[in-house]
């Protein structure tokens, strides 16, 4: 069985790659929408290990009580403390967490506490655009860039993400952030940005197992009331995936996801519905 999916995955890259060949790149497609990129794939604020250790700590990263643990880490520093890490994790399994960053050299001891190696990071959002990123190249053989800045365009911000899905281009809003942290103004930018660059497939993912439907949908219902004049209805895909629903100027499909079960099966989903016409 193994062996069976590393050829069907191996497949799937060679046809991805032959796809890629006939099909211009993902910054050419973005010129071409009258974008012009003046800066990507920032690098100052990541979190990140030596090469020798990245497809071990991205595997880690795939756990969410992994990623729980480093915005703690992130947020205690210079030092921190086995307690003070332990609120989402007990401490054996916060123990081993610390024990796997002192291997991959990305913390060291200090006494009784722990410090970075690597210099102060402001945040873990830059560190989990790139695992987003990654997961697009790694798991669906998929063109990415991170961290874009646009020049002469009506709309401010970053693009946290952008894909090349065949020949349609992916946005993705990427959130570290828990919902009660993130506010309308933040729902209505990126609707802003899905109008001005009018991407096929436009994703609002937040970093959480919390429900979706609580505070992250009504906002895109309120916001897209005020700014479209033409309310987004939410429609369940499953669990806390929703696709917001309406009549839309812009050919856009809009999701909204969050972390539950997986991120990679909830990018899936999404990608299966946009394919599939909307049958998930």
């Amino acid at each position: 069985m193994d062996t069976e999916i590393e050829f069907l995955k191996s497949e799937i890259k060679r046809l991805r790659d032959a796809l890629n060949r006939l099909t211009p790149p993902l910054s050419v497609m973005i010129r071409r929408r009258g974008f012009k990129i003046y800066k990507k794939e920032p690098a100052d604020d990541l979190f990140l290990p030596d090469e020798e250790f990245i497809d071990s700590y991205y595997e880690m990263l795939k756990k969410y009580s992994f990623r729980l643990f480093l915005r703690d880490v992130i947020k205690y520093q210079p030092f921190f403390t086995l307690t003070q890490v332990s609120r989402y994790a007990t401490k054996e399994v916060a123990s081993k967490y610390i024990d796997f960053l002192i291997a991959i050299r990305l913390i060291s001891m200090q006494n009784n506490s722990y410090m970075l190696t690597k210099g102060r990071i402001r945040s873990f959002g830059e560190t989990l655009e790139w695992f987003v990123s990654e997961i697009f190249k790694r798991e669906f053989f998929i063109e990415t860039l991170r961290g874009v800045k646009m020049k002469k365009r009506s709309v401010g911000g970053d693009y946290d993400l952008l894909a090349k899905i065949d020949g349609s281009i992916l946005y993705m809003e990427i959130k570290s952030s828990p919902p009660k942290q993130i506010y309308i103004n933040e729902t209505g930018a990126f609707l802003e940005r899905v109008a001005d660059l009018m991407p096929e497939i436009a994703i609002f993912f937040v970093d959480t197992e919390l429900r979706m439907k609580d505070k992250i949908v009504p906002m895109f219902e309120d916001e897209s009331r005020m700014r479209l004049k033409l309310p987004l209805i939410p429609k369940r895909l499953e669990k806390e995936i929703f696709e917001m629903t309406g009549n839309l100027k812009e050919p856009s499909r809009i999701f909204i996801i969050n972390a539950k079960d997986s991120i990679i099966k909830n990018i899936e989903t999404v990608l299966s519905a946009f394919f599939r016409g909307g049958v998930v």
